[in-house]
């Protein structure tokens, strides 16, 4: 257990933070799933207008680096050729 006042602080801060950017990690996960699932359906159209709502959820994320840019390239990259490659 933290024993001076500024490591308890310090403590209850990175718990704080480890709550919201696990919620930002899930949320992209979510964002994901989304895009995955509207492929799976089969819907081109709809797959194209949830990618583009997940494209901005990645690059927020991004920006806010709870993922590394290169993380979310690929993980935009390999959506979007999914949903292109759709029928």
């Amino acid at each position: 257990m933290a024993n001076s006042a500024q490591a308890r602080k310090r403590a209850r801060q990175a718990s704080a933070q480890r709550d919201h950017n696990m919620s930002q990690r899930s949320e992209l996960r979510t964002a994901i799933k989304k895009v995955r699932k509207a492929i799976e359906a089969g819907d081109k159209a709809a797959a194209q207008a949830v990618y583009q709502t997940s494209v901005s959820v990645i690059d927020s994320i991004a920006d806010k680096q709870i993922i590394h840019k290169n993380k979310a390239a690929r993980h935009k990259s390999r959506l979007s050729l999914a949903v292109k490659g759709m029928a």
